[in-house]
């Protein structure tokens, strides 16, 4: 019988050494939020680590409180009896730097001026992310990873592990991911930017945290929670109902798709920093697994354990077609990889709202690798 993980903690590390980001700078001193579920073997080779999503943070499992309404993002996932089993695995979520959830991010304090980075901060790319989450794990003492297992993002943190530590990752599991972000995605996060640099309070992000720039941010927000809908799954959930509160010839009355988007836009505002947002946003515009190599085969030639990949039909931010790319490559050059298209009319979030479409492979695959 499945059950919950609990009462969980989020715990912090400290780093005060500099890490090297792609783009040159160094960043340090660097905190990073993580937690963890389940218990480490003796021999500690019964670690899973789950990486985030761009919004995401470290708290994937469990509650804070008994009270609180809502567990961890991933908590259908996490736990005795659960996909990520943890009776058998210790399983890690790490926040990502750049982000404003416990990690040092562009909100977090520049210890040489005393004030938040706001835009002083580095652009930050995935393999950076990858690069501290080691850090991490080092500290713990922790040299080897059944798999590392992501959506979205977290995809491409998967993706990045299994190359830059070949000898560390037994296997990757990447979700409603890509290898390269597409011009469409990167159009969408264009726009949804403009809408921040648009609002007067963003005060090219000096804006005080009391007063963020809350029209713009939600707006660009809106735009985030059309792309991981779709078609489908926007008549399932609103078809073309009007809403009931107002008049139908009501120039500002709404659909309820519009009260959808108005509401999670507002709502997400008090929740997470604007400028972290556009600092992620910037992080999945950048991305490119061949990034510093000369070709996608050169990149994926360094992968060499087994990799399960998942795709939605209706995903359209991260199509299949995207990752089956990154799938055509690996097999043409002989690596041991799997492919899954699961039919979802959910969207890019089709892995958040039916985990049950594809986590009986999830758990297949990793009985396979216990042998």
């Amino acid at each position: 019988m499945s059950g919950s993980v609990g009462i969980v903690t989020t715990e912090y590390a400290e780093f005060d050494t500099e890490l090297q980001l792609e783009s040159g700078r160094l960043l340090g001193p660097i905190r990073l939020a993580y937690e963890t579920y389940g218990a480490l073997n003796a021999d500690r080779s019964n670690v899973i680590l789950v990486t985030h999503a761009w919004t995401g943070d470290a708290h994937a499992a469990g509650r804070y409180a008994p009270e609180d309404r809502k567990p961890g993002w991933w908590d259908d996932m996490i736990g005795p009896g659960k996909v990520l089993d943890t009776e058998r695995y210790f399983v890690i979520c790490s926040n990502v730097i750049g982000s404003c959830k416990g990690s040092t991010g562009p909100a977090s304090t520049n210890p040489r001026t005393g004030r938040p980075y706001n835009l002083s901060f580095p652009v930050v790319m995935v393999r950076d992310m990858v690069r501290a989450q080691k850090m991490l794990l080092e500290r713990l003492g922790i040299d080897s990873l059944v798999t590392v297992i992501g959506g979205s993002m977290g995809a491409m943190q998967a993706l990045e592990w299994g190359i830059l530590y070949p000898d560390a990752v037994r296997s990757i599991i990447p979700i409603a991911g890509t290898g390269r972000t597409s011009p469409m995605a990167i159009a969408l996060n264009a726009v949804a930017r403009q809408a921040i640099f648009n609002d007067p309070l963003w005060k090219k992000g000096n804006y005080k945290p009391e007063h963020p720039p809350a029209d713009g941010f939600a707006l660009a927000r809106a735009m985030g929670h059309i792309s991981f809908l779709s078609d489908a799954s926007m008549h399932l959930k609103f078809g073309r109902r009007f809403s009931a509160r107002d008049g139908l010839f009501d120039f500002f009355g709404q659909y309820e798709v519009e009260r959808y988007l108005e509401y999670n836009g507002g709502n997400f505002v008090g929740r997470f920093d604007t400028n972290s947002f556009l600092y992620l946003a910037k992080s999945l515009d950048l991305y490119d697994v061949a990034w510093n190599f000369d070709s996608l085969e050169e990149a994926l030639g360094l992968l060499r354990c087994p990799s399960l990949w998942f795709a939605f039909t209706s995903d359209w931010l991260y199509p299949p077609n995207q990752t089956e790319e990154v799938v055509a490559v690996l097999e043409s050059l002989g690596k041991p990889v799997e492919y899954r298209l699961i039919d979802s009319d959910y969207g890019h979030d089709s892995f958040l709202v039916e985990p049950d479409k594809f986590t009986p492979y999830v758990v297949e695959f990793l009985d396979r690798l216990a042998g």
